[in-house]
């Protein structure tokens, strides 16, 4: 958990981003269950892999609810949602696995939209859009709901643009309450 911690905190847990201040990530997110304390040890990397590495994840994942946010760096959509992601991944970290999946982006542009705009998950690359396509997205941003057995619920298609709309499709489609 330590090291969990050191991870998070460099992301710059009280740096200020591009549009103010993100939550302190190591304080919101310690003591997180180890499936998803792995997945905040790689906080804001960029992970390869393609369709078999996203599957992959979701399947380490199971008897957890994922939300899996569609993103590039050049969307303006995507850089105004960013704050309500960082808010509610804040949240509801210990209880909802966060993770992006980063399409039709360089690499480099989205490296350095990371480090404005930290998130306490990782995104995995998708340049081709395979994984977009295989989620039924449409557009950027949309935002992907899987149950706790890894099933896809729910595809928000567009931008979230208050905390309280996010919240409310984290609770109905991935904790299940209203």
């Amino acid at each position: 958990m330590a090291l969990v911690a050191l991870v998070i905190g460099g992301c710059g847990s009280s740096a200020e981003s591009g549009n103010g201040s993100h939550p302190d990530y190591a304080k919101a997110l310690a003591g997180s269950p180890a499936p998803l304390a792995a997945l905040y040890e790689q906080a804001n990397d960029l992970l390869p892999g393609g369709q078999d590495a996203f599957e992959k994840r979701i399947a380490q994942l199971r008897g957890y609810p994922v939300v899996v946010n569609v993103w590039a760096s050049w969307c303006g959509p995507c850089r105004e949602e960013f704050p309500v992601l960082q808010k509610l991944s804040a949240r509801y970290g210990k209880e909802v696995a966060f993770f992006g999946l980063n399409s039709e982006d360089s690499d480099d542009a989205a490296a350095t939209f990371l480090r404005e705009e930290p998130v306490p998950y990782p995104s995995y690359t998708d340049p081709h859009k395979d994984v977009f396509t295989s989620l039924g997205a449409v557009g950027f941003p949309d935002t992907a709901f899987f149950d706790e057995k890894g099933e896809l619920v729910y595809l928000k298609q567009g931008p979230y643009r208050h905390d309280s709309e996010l919240e409310a499709d984290v609770r109905r489609y991935a904790l299940g309450s209203a």
